[in-house]
């Protein structure tokens, strides 16, 4: 009993830190996933778009580049947070829609797994911000 009062406690000091883990985790995921298509995978990305039926097919596959690759950064430093959460949020919204939807729910068979979770993670941040040890909490400060 003594233990769980005391991890209580110890939790509850650092609570205004649990954001901090969420954004490193998807602020690395969008940088990695950005990079790829930035430094060598635009061709692709742009054929991929236009198989889907997209218009405009190299120009959305650089916008979704930049923004993976610029909105990660931002997360993991946690500048303009909520910001990026919403653009990265559409960029995985229609990844669920046009890519992973039909493909059921498990990653393992292309589906929506993984992608629901970069959604939760990124509504989440756009709800509580950035918080501690982060860009915008200086910000705020001044």
């Amino acid at each position: 009993m003594f233990f769980i009062k005391y991890f209580d406690k110890c939790t509850e000091r650092y609570k205004d830190y649990a954001v901090l883990s969420l954004r490193v985790v998807l602020g690395i995921i969008f940088i990695y996933h950005g990079y790829q298509k930035l430094f060598g995978g635009l061709a692709g990305t742009g054929q991929f778009f236009a198989s889907l039926g997209i218009p405009l097919a190299s120009f959305f596959a650089v916008i979704v580049a930049l923004v993976e690759f610029f909105g990660g950064i931002a997360l993991l430093i946690g500048f303009l947070t909520r910001w990026a959460s919403v653009l990265l949020g559409i960029s995985m919204l229609v990844a669920f829609f046009l890519v992973h939807l039909k493909n059921g729910f498990l990653v393992s068979n292309g589906g929506v797994e993984f992608v629901l979770a970069l959604i939760a993670g990124l509504a989440t941040l756009k709800i509580l911000g950035a918080q501690k040890l982060s860009v915008d909490g200086l910000i705020a400060k001044h």
